[in-house]
C-alpha cells in the first residue's frame, strides 16, 4: 500500500514510518520541521528512518501546497499525526492550533475526499477528557474542553465524523495517552528527569509524587496504529493507552535504576486544576483492534534512558 503519514518526522510518526516500511509499505511523510522544539531532533528521526522515505515540508494549513502532492502520488491510506502539540502552549499561541490542528486536518479530510481516499487514521489525544471520572472511556461525553488544545483535537474528532457521515469514509479517531521512548518531545517528562537526574538537580514531585498517568510506550502505540489500517469501518473513536496507571513516583524510580542514579526531589501541594489520576479504558481498542500494550515501565524506560545517553553523547 502507498500510505500517507503526517507529521512523519514527529516523535510518534517517526516510529510509524519506520514499521510502516518494515512491513513493506511505499510511505510519504509531511512535516512542516517547525520550530516548537529543536527541528535537530525532527531531522535525526528522518535520517534514522535513512532514505525508505520522502518528506515534504508542507504547512498542512496550506492547501494548495498539499494538492500538488495529492496529485503527484497516490495514496490508499492517510495517517494524519500532524498537529501543534502543547497545552500551555495553547494559551499563548491559539491561532497556531487553529491553523494546523483545526484547518490542518479539515485540508487532510477534504483532499482526502476529493482523491477517493477512503481510510483516515486521525491522531487524537486524551486531553479531550478533561476532569471526567477515571478510567476515560469513548462513550463519555467530551463537550467541554478546558484547553486550546483539547478543543482542537475534539474539533478533529468531529470534522472526521462529518466526513464519515457525509461521504462514506472509513476513518479512525484514536486518543493517545501519555506516549513516551527514543525520540520523544524533549518538553516532555522523560527527557526533563533523565536530564534533572544526571546533572543532580531537583525533581519537583507535586502531591507527594501520588500523581498517576496512564504512561504507553511509543511501540505498543505504534502496533494499535498499525492495526488501524485495515479496520474497523465507518468512524470510530478508540482509546490508546496502557491502561495501567502507574505514579510519578514509580515512573522516576524506573529512571533512577535505568541511570543508576538517585533523583533529588522537591516536594509542593497539588496545582490548582491538576488532575490526580488519569489513565485509559482500552477495552475497544482489545475489541476492535486486538489491542493488548506489552512494555512494562521498567522496559520502556530503560529503552529510552539508552537512547538518550546514545543521542546526546553523540
Amino acid at each position: 500500500m502507498r500510505i500517507l503519514v503526517t507529521g512523519g518526522a514527529g516523535f510518534i510518526g517517526s516510529h510509524l514510518v519506520r514499521r510502516l516500511l518494515d512491513s513493506g509499505h511505499d510511505v510519504i511523510s509531511i512535516d512542516n520541521l517547525n520550530s516548537y522544539y529543536d527541528p535537530k531532533l525532527k531531522q535525526a528521526r528522518l535520517r534514522d528512518i535513512a532514505s525508505g522515505v520522502k518528506n515534504y515540508r508542507i504547512d498542512i494549513a496550506q492547501e494548495d501546497a498539499l494538492e500538488k502532492v495529492f496529485q503527484k502520488h497516490s495514496f490508499d491510506c492517510i495517517y494524519h499525526l500532524a498537529a501543534q502539540a502543547g497545552v500551555r502552549y495553547s494559551l499563548e499561541n491559539p491561532f497556531v492550533y487553529a491553523d494546523a490542528n483545526y484547518k490542518g486536518t479539515l485540508n487532510i479530510f477534504e483532499l482526502a475526499r476529493r482523491h477517493g481516499i477512503k481510510r483516515v487514521v486521525f491522531a487524537s489525544s486524551s486531553s479531550v477528557y478533561g476532569k471526567d471520572a477515571v478510567p476515560f472511556r469513548e462513550d463519555m461525553k467530551v463537550d467541554t474542553p478546558v484547553s486550546i488544545y483539547a478543543a482542537s483535537k475534539r474539533a478533529g474528532e468531529l470534522l472526521g465524523h462529518s466526513y464519515a457521515h457525509l461521504f462514506g469514509m472509513n476513518i479512525t479517531c484514536l486518543r493517545f495517552f501519555t506516549v513516551y521512548g527514543p525520540y520523544g518531545r524533549p518538553d516532555m517528562s522523560p527527557h526533563t528527569f533523565t536530564k534533572a537526574i544526571l546533572e543532580g538537580k531537583p525533581i519537583t514531585f507535586f502531591n507527594k509524587g501520588r500523581m498517576k498517568r496512564d504512561f504507553t510506550y511509543v511501540d505498543d502505540i505504534v502496533e494499535g496504529l498499525m492495526a488501524a489500517l485495515r479496520k474497523p469501518k465507518g468512524f470510530e473513536i478508540i482509546n490508546l493507552g496502557c491502561g495501567n496507571p502507574t505514579s510519578l513516583r514509580d515512573f522516576v524510580n524506573a529512571f533512577e535504576s535505568a541511570l543508576r542514579k538517585k533523583a533529588k526531589i522537591k516536594y509542593a501541594p497539588l496545582q490548582a486544576g491538576d488532575m490526580v489520576e488519569t489513565y485509559a479504558d482500552i477495552a475497544k481498542a482489545k475489541k476492535l483492534l486486538g489491542y493488548t500494550p506489552k512494555t512494562a515501565v521498567e522496559e520502556g524506560v530503560e529503552r529510552f534512558v539508552r537512547w538518550y545517553t546514545d543521542y546526546y553523547s553523540a
